[in-house]
């Protein structure tokens, strides 16, 4: 065998070694980036896909006027996009601003009752604002307007 094909053989070799890793490293990658990956859904979005069990989404819409429930350090209420409702429950210290009628996005899981257990719980800034995955939920699905916002700001005690 001539030096040559030698030298052919060990390039061919690393090329092939350095795409693996390459292929490896890609890999890694795109599993932890999909680990991380948290969506976005409105009730109507999860009744739709039948999002599984296992996997952790943010849920957003406004809390239902007349569903919130506090026992304990356990809070229960409902999340609506005005076309779906969703139970919700948390366990911890909600914000100052969470209240009925206000947009809401919680982050968690559905147990296998079809509840939401929420791990964290976000309330709108001020009586303006409303997060906008939440807006465009609400937007899409026909029943809400910027106006409903500004009417239940109207209606809630200031601090």
């Amino acid at each position: 065998m001539s030096r040559a094909a030698t030298r052919k053989k060990r390039r061919l070799y690393m090329v092939v070694a350095g795409l693996l890793l390459l292929g490896t490293a890609t890999a890694l990658v795109l599993t932890a980036f999909q680990d991380n990956l948290v969506f976005f859904y409105s009730p109507t979005d999860v009744q739709a896909k039948k999002v599984g069990e296992d996997r952790r989404f943010r849920l957003g819409g406004l809390v239902k006027e007349g569903s919130v429930i506090k026992a304990g350090s356990e809070v229960r209420f409902t999340v609506t996009d005005m076309n779906a409702d969703l139970p919700v429950s948390y366990a911890g210290i909600l914000p100052d601003l969470f209240r009925e009628g206000q947009g809401v996005v919680a982050e968690g899981k559905l147990d296998r009752s079809g509840v939401f257990v929420a791990k964290e719980v976000l309330a709108k800034h001020d009586e303006n604002y409303m997060p906008p995955e939440v807006a465009d939920a609400l937007k899409k699905s026909g029943q809400w307007t910027g106006a409903q916002t500004e009417a239940a700001s109207h209606k809630a005690p200031k601090n």
